[in-house]
């Protein structure tokens, strides 16, 4: 890691550090710090790390930027200050901190930006309740910070004293990362392991804290549990890495069965009894085996490292395509359903303008058997008066006939 590479800008002007600033990567951070990377540097909107650390409420990231030089008189080109977007955020941790770093806590608080905003002003606008109460109620002591507590490292300090409920708030709010390492390399289960406190270590380990990572002295959580003699944390902590080495012990079980298949047990004399070539294969295989499991130690530390800087692992990329797939998926199904219920909203539509057309050529039944009896009426009627017509004739044609007999 040296200082040129460390200084490459994304099309946004972003840094390294500024990325390990907004995700809070404290050990990071201070690699790169060491490194003599620049913590003023700012971005193309002229934010600087400090910015993205008060925006993101990394308390940790910005006691060590402070530390090593970063100013907080610095405006973006909004004319926001870090305390600007400490109270916008509403992280009260971050605004306390700020507050105690600055020049003047008064004049901090007085600092319009290009909007005519305060502190104040932005903690109102954004209903941040616990920046509005603490500027209501705090009496301001400037110049006071001999009695500043060392904010670096918190998830560390409160690991150590057993606050699982801080400990908690900071890791699930993403204030700090599960395996951040301190000034020695320690992680939160180093702190934790130390002092035996077994809650935190059991919480630690469930969130997927690493158990194999070492601190410069080279010892794991469970080497420093057993260093204070702290036995239950031991036994917690040794057992979990013996469960991590035998997930592959297929390779010592076939090395079993193979001297079981020669009658012999597995000592270095039952070996000798064996072919040269052969105990030399065996002995090649539990070296291969011991580099294997090693390399897989390492592995996950490089992996880890990885991920703190920001990389993205292939598992992962593996599973974002998986997600994507199943929300296109999801997609095309609701889709068809919509395409199902416009189809058979016009169906519907068509059906009720067919009724309505069979409707208007329908002639009730009633006035179908009045207009029917009517004309059967009149038909009668036609036909007696016919029938009286001729009966007239004849008597009248007879009468004729008689007289002129």
């Amino acid at each position: 890691m040296n200082g040129a590479d460390l200084s490459v800008q994304d099309d946004r002007g972003c840094t390294p550090s500024h990325l390990a600033a907004t995700h809070g990567h404290s050990y990071t951070l201070q690699v790169m710090l060491r490194s003599r990377v620049d913590p003023n540097v700012a971005d193309k909107c002229a934010w600087k790390p400090v910015h993205y650390a008060s925006f993101h409420g990394r308390v940790g990231c910005l006691q060590l930027l402070v530390k090593w030089g970063a100013t907080l008189e610095d405006a973006d080109q909004n004319g926001n200050l870090p305390v600007h977007l400490a109270a916008m955020e509403g992280h009260l941790y971050c605004f306390k901190f700020l507050l105690s770093r600055m020049v003047s806590v008064k004049q901090a608080l007085k600092v319009f930006n290009d909007n005519g905003e305060n502190a104040m002003d932005l903690a109102q606008r954004f209903f941040k309740d616990n920046i509005v109460q603490f500027l209501q109620g705090a009496e301001f002591e400037e110049d006071n910070q001999s009695n500043q507590e060392n904010l670096a490292f918190p998830g560390h300090t409160a690991a150590y004293k057993g606050d699982l409920e801080m400990l908690k708030k900071l890791v699930e709010n993403g204030i700090i990362n599960i395996n951040e390492r301190d000034d020695n390399e320690s992680t939160l289960l180093h702190r934790a392991a130390g002092q035996g406190h077994i809650e935190c270590l059991q919480w630690l380990i469930h969130m997927g804290a690493d158990v194999n990572i070492t601190n410069k002295e080279g010892e794991t959580a469970a080497d420093t549990a057993k260093k204070f003699a702290h036995l239950s944390a031991v036994s917690l902590l040794a057992g979990l890495q013996k469960y991590e080495i035998e997930e592959n012990l297929e390779i010592g079980d076939q090395d079993a069965k193979f001297f079981e298949r020669h009658g012999v047990e597995g000592s270095t004399d039952a070996k000798n009894e064996l072919s040269q070539g052969e105990a030399e294969k065996i002995d090649a295989r539990i070296r291969a085996y011991d580099k294997v499991i090693e390399l897989r130690r390492l592995l996950k530390i490089a992996e880890s490292n990885y991920k703190q800087l920001g990389g993205i692992l292939e598992e992962d990329i593996k599973q974002k395509k998986e997600e994507q797939e199943s929300e296109r998926m999801i997609k095309e199904l609701q889709d068809q359903l919509e395409g199902e219920r416009l189809r058979r909203e016009k169906l519907e539509c068509q059906l009720d303008e067919f009724r309505e057309k069979a409707s208007l050529h329908r002639i009730p039944m009633d006035q179908i058997c009045l207009t029917n009896i009517a004309s059967v009426e009149d038909d009668s009627s036609d036909s007696n008066k016919d029938k009286r017509k001729m009966k007239k004739k004849m008597t009248s044609s007879g009468g004729t006939v008689m007289r002129r007999s």
